[in-house]
């Protein structure tokens, strides 16, 4: 009787187990339809290892399979799209999606951040933030920017010294002068210098807390990545937090603005003075352009760390390749240094301004032509909020996450001949700038990227500046061209290098 009782309960475990595989695949199978992808689906958790440890070659070979092509890993249902024109439609169908950048993202960044909103309510945050990024404001940014690129120049090539002169990898130093640059524009001198050290340092955890599909309640089991993002994050918005008060006391003592937390601040207390004086009556008060509520130190804080959160892997690994293929090009290079050091009128120390770097034809040249070469942001995750007919033949379910590809388009072979190969000239005397369409570094649609100039002329400074100070040698190996996936792209050797200062003038 025991051992019937036995193999009675292991019978029935087996049955749900049956039952439950079964309804997994065909589950799969009903959202799969005609879309390319896996025939069948390994039970419950999909290609999640694959997931785990991501391979540039497996992207490339899902774009190839089709213009649409799905997965699914535990829950999640996921189509990719490949095509220029989809990945448009994604971009701008805010009715059917919104941005989800990856499922835990919300968790770590705060579900209230103005990147998930949507409608009305993402358009009006967005036009409030938009007067930190235009000309007058780039330009107020550049002396504390050009500070960081000295202090950190020097470290580069004191850390070279410090090696015997012989390579080491640079992906780090990158990623900690890409932070510096970001904390010291967005919260200028309210934040140490150990403390954007911390950051540069525990922000490793937010990115590999970033996978594309965690294990569900994984944020909940301590040392786990997601549960050392979420820590990480929780500390990164104390501190900007702490910015955000400081900046509200030297804004209403009169100072002048230096940083973007400066200007958005500044921009709200002009706004309640104007809405102050006509509450008392005053019928000739200056209306702002852009009227804002008053934000919290909190609010201000979650701000701060999506443009954080948008710049740091992204500018990091855009960095990295840009210094690789420097020093691999010393014809681009030696264009760079030359027209830089025209621009500044034979003076490598004359202060850079917003007409200067827009000057640099070349140099602007170069940086678009990285972009399109090595896109840092190769997708965007977004989850389908209802049926989305995606194409006439094909609706992605409600719930499900829609991921168009900026990397096909900007390696389009009919658009960029050559697509692999690094040629600046193709934006100068070629027609690539005509190609808009295919441009999709910075995504298209209401959730564009809001800092497409910023990023482009910080880029322009950073490099022309280095070319002036430094000597860069890349001592390359044999997975120096490989590319490593850390929510980015990077080289798969990290980047070995060795700096050492610039003496020569020209």
């Amino acid at each position: 009787m025991q051992w019937e009782s036995w193999t009675s309960g292991w019978s029935l475990v087996v049955t749900i187990l049956i039952i439950l595989v079964t309804y997994d695949q065909v589950m799969y199978q009903w959202r799969k339809g005609s879309l390319a992808g896996p025939i069948f689906k390994i039970p419950f958790m999909g290609p999640f290892i694959q997931a785990l440890y991501p391979k540039f070659e497996e992207y490339e070979a899902q774009w190839a399979s089709g213009a649409l092509s799905c997965l699914s890993i535990f829950h999640k249902f996921i189509v990719l799209v490949s095509e220029r024109d989809i990945t448009h439609k994604v971009f701008k169908s805010s009715a059917y999606v919104k941005p989800c950048l990856v499922p835990v993202a919300e968790t770590i960044i705060g579900s209230a951040a103005w990147v998930f909103l949507g409608g009305k309510s993402h358009v009006e945050y967005r036009k409030g933030l938009n007067g930190l990024f235009t000309r007058k404001s780039l330009q107020c940014y550049l002396p504390i920017q050009e500070k960081v690129w000295s202090e950190y120049f020097d470290k580069f090539v004191v850390a070279s010294r410090e090696n015997g002169g012989r390579p080491m990898p640079f992906m780090g130093h990158f990623r900690e002068i890409n932070c510096a640059l970001s904390c010291h524009t967005f919260v200028g001198t309210y934040i140490s210098d150990e403390a954007v050290k911390k950051i540069a340092d525990d922000y490793y955890c937010i990115t590999a807390a970033l996978e594309l599909v965690n294990i569900p309640l994984l944020m909940y089991v301590p040392y786990t990545k997601v549960w050392l993002g979420k820590r990480a994050a929780n500390g990164v918005l104390a501190e900007f937090a702490n910015c955000a008060a400081a900046s509200k006391r030297n804004m209403a003592a009169g100072h002048e603005p230096t940083c973007i937390i400066d200007r958005w601040i500044l921009s709200m207390m002009e706004s309640k003075a104007y809405n102050d004086k006509v509450a008392s009556g005053t019928e000739d008060a200056e209306k702002p352009a852009i009227l804002l509520r008053e934000f919290s130190d909190f609010e201000i804080a979650q701000t701060m760390f999506t443009f954080l959160f948008a710049s740091q892997d992204a500018s990091s690994s855009a960095t990295t390749w840009l210094f690789q293929i420097m020093a691999q090009r010393p014809d681009v290079l030696d264009r760079v240094r030359q027209e830089n050091l025209d621009a500044r009128y034979g003076d490598k120390d004359r202060p850079m301004t917003l007409e200067m770097l827009e000057s640099m034809t070349y140099t602007n040249a170069v940086v678009k032509e990285l972009l399109r070469h090595r896109p840092p942001v190769i997708f965007v995750p977004y989850t389908v909020v209802k049926n989305f007919p995606i194409t006439p033949t094909y609706t992605v379910p409600k719930g499900a996450m829609v991921i168009p590809s900026c990397y096909p388009a900007l390696h389009d072979p009919e658009v960029y001949p050559q697509p692999e190969v690094f040629d600046p000239e193709r934006w100068i005397s070629g027609d690539a700038a005509e190609k808009s369409k295919n441009w999709l570094v910075f995504g298209a649609g209401p959730h564009a990227c809001i800092a497409d100039q910023y990023v482009q002329l910080t880029m322009v400074a950073m490099i022309g500046k280095a070319a002036l100070e430094l000597d860069w040698a890349h001592h390359a190996t044999s997975r120096s061209e490989e590319i490593k996936v850390f929510a980015t792209l990077f080289p798969m050797d990290l980047c070995p290098m060795v700096f050492t200062k610039r003496t020569q003038e020209t």
